[in-house]
């Protein structure tokens, strides 16, 4: 599997990995697919337009996976990390993570931040064994019209829907 810096190149073949993504970030607040291609090219665009590093594993004929980096000196950020579940298990979200792992060391930096949805144990289980274990930010908000939460989530001496 090849893991390269990607582009506005990409943008055709990297836009139905967006859309799997977002609606993978939708299953866990319960709302539909919406497998919005033509968005998710869009998003593409927008992130090589605000110059985010960006890579994609691809294993020479297709595209098994994506990472887009935000870098706001000297921290940086994994906005989106995705690969297709039949890629899943093969080191690959690994090999893009040590990406913007590397990004951060060329900052001066030992670590990269990333959002993670409380639902999303995958991700949870990645980092964990990445040694990311630092709860750093909270974020509350109302609930979105249709949303249905599934767990609860303790932080502190307080309680969350989620």
């Amino acid at each position: 599997m090849e893991i390269r810096k990607a582009g506005i190149e990409e943008a055709a073949d990297a836009a139905p990995l967006v859309a799997k993504f977002r609606d993978a970030l939708r299953s866990f607040k319960g709302l539909p697919p919406q497998d919005d291609v033509a968005a998710a090219k869009e998003e593409w665009m927008a992130y090589c337009r605000s110059a985010f590093p960006m890579y994609v594993a691809h294993n020479g004929c297709r595209y098994a996976g994506y990472m887009v980096c935000r870098v706001d000196a000297p921290t940086v950020w994994v906005e989106s990390l995705y690969v297709l579940p039949e890629y899943r298990g093969e080191g690959i979200a690994s090999a893009l993570y040590e990406q913007a792992e590397g990004l951060a060391r060329s900052y001066g930096e030992d670590t990269v931040f990333v959002y993670v949805h409380p639902n999303n144990d995958a991700m949870i289980g990645f980092l964990k064994k990445r040694g990311y274990d630092v709860l750093n930010l909270i974020e509350v908000r109302k609930r979105f019209a249709g949303e249905v939460t599934q767990t609860k989530v303790q932080v502190g001496h307080h309680e969350f829907d989620y």
